[in-house]
C-alpha cells in the first residue's frame, strides 16, 4: 500500500510546524526515511559524583510550591533551565538557548536547548502540555542535527513539560528513532536525570 505524503513539495516547514501536524510520529518520520519505535532505552549514565546536586534538589523543592507552573515560560525558568545549566557547568560545555538551525526548507527553526560535546549531544524540547507531539518535533530536530553532526552515529534528545522528561535516541544506521518507554519526574528523579544528561555528553 502506497503511503500518503504529508509534506507538500516546495513548502517551507519549521520545527514548530511538526508539533502542529495532526499526523502520528511514525508517519512524520517516514517522510525522512526514519522508522519510529517505543522501547526501554539503555541510556548512558555518568559514574562521577555530582556534589552540587543536593543544592539543586533543595532549590527545586523550595521553589516549586511558590511558583505557578501553568505556562511554558515558567516551566523553562523554574524547572528546565536550572537542570540544564547545572549539566553544562558539570560537563564544562556551552548551553545554547533558542539555538537557530537551518538545514533546508523542511528542517529549520530554533532548538529550545542544545548542548554538544565531541562524543555526544543533547537537544531538549520544552513543551507546555503535549509530550507526544513534542516528541515528534524533537525527533525531527534530531534528524536535522544528524545531518550537521555526521560523525555521530547516535544522537540523544529529550522532550519535557518541566516536571516530566522523556528521552529519545536517533540511530543513523538503521535510520531509527526510539522513544524511551520510561520517563523521569522532577524533583523526585533529579539525580538520575542529571546523571543521564551528563552521561550522554561525557
Amino acid at each position: 500500500m502506497s503511503r500518503l505524503k504529508i509534506l507538500q513539495e516546495g513548502a517551507t516547514y519549521t520545527f514548530r510546524s511538526y508539533f502542529e501536524l495532526p499526523n502520528d510520529t511514525d508517519e512524520v518520520l517516514a517522510e525522512f526515511s526514519y522508522e519510529f519505535a517505543r522501547s526501554r532505552l539503555q541510556l548512558p549514565k555518568t559514574a562521577c559524583q555530582l556534589p552540587s546536586l543536593p543544592q539543586l534538589q533543595q532549590q527545586l523543592e523550595e521553589t516549586i510550591p511558590y511558583v505557578t507552573l501553568s505556562s511554558e515560560a515558567a516551566k523553562r525558568e523554574v524547572l528546565i533551565a536550572p537542570v540544564l545549566t547545572r549539566v553544562a557547568v558539570t560537563c564544562r560545555r556551552l548551553l545554547r538557548i533558542e539555538y537557530p538551525l537551518k538545514i533546508n526548507q523542511q528542517l529549520q527553526g530554533n532548538l529550545d536547548y542544545y548542548i554538544e560535546s565531541e562524543r555526544g549531544l543533547v537537544v531538549v524540547e520544552a513543551k507546555r502540555d503535549d509530550m507526544t507531539r513534542g516528541f515528534t518535533q524533537l525527533a525531527v530536530e534530531l534528524i536535522a542535527l544528524s545531518m550537521l553532526r555526521e560523525e555521530l552515529e547516535v544522537l540523544y534528545g529529550a522532550v519535557t513539560m518541566g516536571d516530566v522528561w522523556a528521552f529519545g535516541k536517533l540511530e543513523r544506521s538503521p535510520f531509527l528513532i526510539t522513544r524511551d518507554m520510561g520517563s523521569y519526574t522532577l524533583p523526585n528523579d533529579l539525580e538520575e536525570l542529571v546523571k543521564i544528561l551528563v552521561g550522554i555528553l561525557e
